[in-house]
């Protein structure tokens, strides 16, 4: 009767072994799997203050400062994104979102390569009122945000 209860026992630390072995696989490979799906977000300030690697992936946001959309030839076009504490260089080959304009927020995802953020993809406000939240935010910590409902009272900042 004994063999049976240390047979029974193996078996069972043996399943717990396995289960554990089996956990840390599937958490490594949903790891590996996501290490190319996250893009942090980082406001021109965080850019200028630590400028990332060349071959770091990451998301910027702000608003395309006035005077410097530039169109050039074919598809390519360069402007600069601001938080009001930092102006960052960006430029982007495709077709712009049909709300792209200066002034206006626009989040961008791309590298920043030799002083200049080389965007893979361009997004737009889709509204008046629409912003990112991590652009938001970024703009009250320089405090130069401006609420869509004080635009038209004035244009109260507020932080």
């Amino acid at each position: 009767m004994s063999g049976f209860k240390s047979l029974k026992k193996r078996r069972r630390i043996q399943v717990i072994v396995l289960a554990f072995a089996a956990l840390a696989v599937s958490t490594a490979i949903i790891g590996y799997a996501m290490q190319d799906g996250i893009n942090f977000f980082r406001s021109p300030s965080q850019v200028a203050e630590e400028p990332p690697s060349p071959n770091e992936r990451f998301r910027i946001g702000g608003l395309v400062e006035e005077g410097s959309l530039v169109r050039g030839q074919g598809e390519t076009v360069s402007f600069r994104v601001t938080d009001g504490g930092a102006s960052i260089p960006v430029t982007y080959t495709g077709i712009l979102p049909d709300l792209f304009e200066e002034g206006q927020g626009m989040v961008g995802q791309g590298n920043y390569i030799n002083g200049t953020f080389e965007a893979v993809e361009i997004l737009a406000k889709h509204d008046e009122t629409y912003m990112p939240a991590e652009v938001i935010d970024a703009l009250k910590d320089q405090g130069v945000y401006v609420e869509p409902d004080a635009a038209a009272n004035g244009g109260a900042v507020t932080n």
